[in-house]
C-alpha cells in the first residue's frame, strides 16, 4: 500500500517516516511519496528520511515525487500537511493580530483564519487530484486549523476526509505517563472541535477517575497541559481542557505574554527553520548522514521546547546537546494516523480522538458539522462517542466556534468579505465589527487584497 505526503518538506516528515518504521509491515505499507512545491528543501528531507529508514535496516520505499500527480496516483492514504505562505506567513499573521490587540495564534482566531484563507484554495486542489487519481484513498488532513479545513473539504463533497490532531493523544500520552499506567489501559474521552474540546471522562479498569483527578493538585501540576491553567477553572467546569482552551480562559494572560515577549512564537519558529536549512544545506548527507540527522533533531528540539512557553509566561524544556538525540518514534500527529490506519484494519478496532462528522454525537449540532471527537475505529467504519446531556456552559461556546466554522468556510470559498466580516465578529477572541474590519483590510495589505471585495 503507499501513502502520498503533500507538503513533504515539512519538518514533521522525518519524524513521521521514523514512526512508521516498526508499523509498516503490519500496516501493510511498503511506499511513501513525498511532494512539496519547496524542492530544496524536499530534498533535504528526502535524504534525513533515507537515512532514517536505512538506520532503522527497513525495505520501506521513501522517494520525492517529481509533481503531484506522481505522489497521488494509486495511493490508498494521503497525508496533507500544508503551510501556504512559508513559515514567514505564520509571523505576518501573528503580528498583525498583535498590533490589533487580539491573539493571532495561527489555529485560534484570526491567525487561524487567515491560514485557513491561504490554504483551503490549495487544499482543495490538491484534492481534485486525488479524487481523478487515487478516488479511493483516505485524506488526513494535517493542515491548521484543523477543524475549520476539514469542515471545508467535506463541504465540498471529499466525504474520505479525516482530520487529524496531537493535542488529544499527547494529554493522554502524559496523563498515563503521570498515573503510572500503561497508555492503553486509560481510558480518556474528549468530545468538542478542534482545539476546543474537553475530557469528560478518564476510566482505569472501569472505574471513573475524572472527579479525583480534578481535586489533586500534584496532578494538575504534573501533567504539563494542565499545569498552564488556574485549577479553579478547571473545578469550575468539572472538566479537564485540551490545552488551546488557555486562548479562552486566560486571553488577557496570553495576550499580555506575548506583548511582553515583543513577538508570538511564529518569528521564533520562523528563525529556528532558517538556521536549521541553512546549516542542513551545507552538510554532505552521503559522507555523514548520521551528523546531519543529529543537527536536524537538535533544531527540531528547539522548536518543540518553545511550545506555548511564550503565551503562557513559561521557560519551555531543558535541552540536550546534539550528538545521541533519538529521532522521535511518531507520538504526534503520525502516531494518531496510523493508529487510524490499524484501528480500521482491525476487527475490535481502537478508541482515538478525530475530527469528523458529528452524525449525532453532539446534540444540536448538524450531523454534517465536523467535530472532534473519541471516536471507536473499525473495519465496520468511524463512529464518534455519542455525548448524552453535555454542559451548556461547554455547548454555548461549541455552537459559537461552529458557526464561526461555518461561516468562515463559506467566506473562502466564496470569497466573500461579507462573509468574512461576521465569522469574525462572531468568534470570542475579536467580537467586534471594527476590529474584525481592521483585521481583514491589514491582511489584504499583506496578502495582496485577499478579500479585498464583497
Amino acid at each position: 500500500m503507499k501513502i502520498a505526503v503533500i507538503g513533504g518538506a515539512g519538518v514533521r516528515t522525518v519524524i513521521f517516516i521514523n514512526g512508521l518504521l516498526k508499523r509498516c509491515h503490519k500496516l501493510h505499507i511498503d511506499e511513501v511519496a513525498l511532494y512539496d512545491i519547496n524542492r530544496e528543501k524536499l530534498q533535504i528531507i528526502e535524504k534525513l528520511c533515507t537515512h532514517v529508514v536505512r538506520r532503522g535496516e527497513s525495505d520501506l520505499k521513501v522517494y520525492a515525487a517529481e509533481d503531484a500527480k506522481e505522489a497521488v496516483m494509486g495511493a490508498d492514504y494521503v497525508v496533507t500537511t500544508l503551510r501556504v505562505g512559508g513559515d514567514h506567513s505564520r509571523t505576518v499573521d501573528e503580528e498583525i493580530a498583535l498590533r490589533c490587540g487580539v491573539i493571532g495564534q495561527e489555529t485560534t482566531g484570526v491567525g487561524g483564519f487567515s491560514m485557513a484563507a491561504r490554504t483551503i484554495p490549495v487544499l482543495l486542489e490538491y484534492c481534485g487530484l486525488i479524487k481523478k487519481y487515487a478516488p479511493e484513498a483516505w485524506i488526513f488532513n494535517f493542515t491548521n486549523p484543523s477543524g475549520l479545513v476539514t469542515q471545508t473539504l467535506k463541504n465540498a463533497g471529499y466525504d474520505r476526509v479525516i482530520g487529524i490532531c496531537d493535542a488529544p493523544s499527547s494529554t493522554k500520552f502524559r496523563m498515563a505517563k503521570y498515573l503510572n499506567v500503561p497508555e492503553e489501559e486509560l481510558y480518556v474521552e474528549f468530545f468538542g472541535l478542534n482545539h476546543l474540546s474537553w475530557i469528560r471522562s478518564v476510566k482505569l479498569s472501569g472505574k471513573e477517575m475524572l472527579g479525583e483527578l480534578l481535586e489533586d493538585n500534584a496532578f494538575l501540576e504534573g501533567v504539563e497541559e494542565f499545569q498552564r491553567f488556574e485549577p479553579g477553572v478547571l473545578r469550575l467546569t468539572g472538566l479537564l481542557p485540551n490545552e488551546y482552551l488557555y486562548y479562552y480562559y486566560h486571553r488577557e494572560k496570553a495576550l499580555e505574554n506575548i506583548k511582553k515577549a515583543g513577538s508570538a512564537r511564529g518569528r521564533n519558529i520562523e528563525e529556528i527553520n532558517r538556521k536549521m536549512f541553512q546549516e542542513l544545506q551545507g552538510m554532505d548527507a552521503d559522507s555523514d548522514p548520521e551528523e546531519m540527522l543529529q543537527t536536524f533533531l537538535y533544531y527540531m528540539q528547539q522548536r518543540e521546547n518553545s511550545y506555548m512557553a511564550v503565551e503562557t509566561g513559561g521557560k519551555g524544556r531543558p535541552m540536550k546537546e546534539r550528538g545521541q538525540l533519538p529521532v522521535p518514534e511518531g507520538i504526534g500527529y503520525a502516531g494518531v494516523m496510523l493508529d487510524c490506519i490499524e484501528g480500521m484494519q482491525s476487527e475490535k478496532g481502537r478508541y482515538l480522538v478525530l475530527s469528523v462528522e458529528n452524525r449525532g454525537a453532539l446534540p444540536q449540532l448538524a450531523d454534517r458539522d465536523v467535530v472532534e471527537m473519541t471516536c471507536l475505529v473499525s473495519k465496520e467504519g468511524i463512529q464518534p462517542v455519542k455525548v448524552e446531556n453535555p454542559p451548556e456552559d461547554c455547548m454555548l461556546l461549541i455552537h459559537s466556534i461552529k458557526h464561526y466554522e461555518r461561516l468562515a468556510a463559506e467566506a473562502i470559498v466564496e470569497q466573500s468579505r461579507e462573509k468574512a466580516v461576521r465569522a469574525l465578529m462572531l468568534h470570542p477572541l475579536i467580537n467586534s465589527y471594527s476590529l474584525a474590519e481592521k483585521l481583514l483590510t491589514e491582511y489584504g495589505e499583506a496578502y495582496g487584497g485577499l478579500f479585498g471585495a464583497n
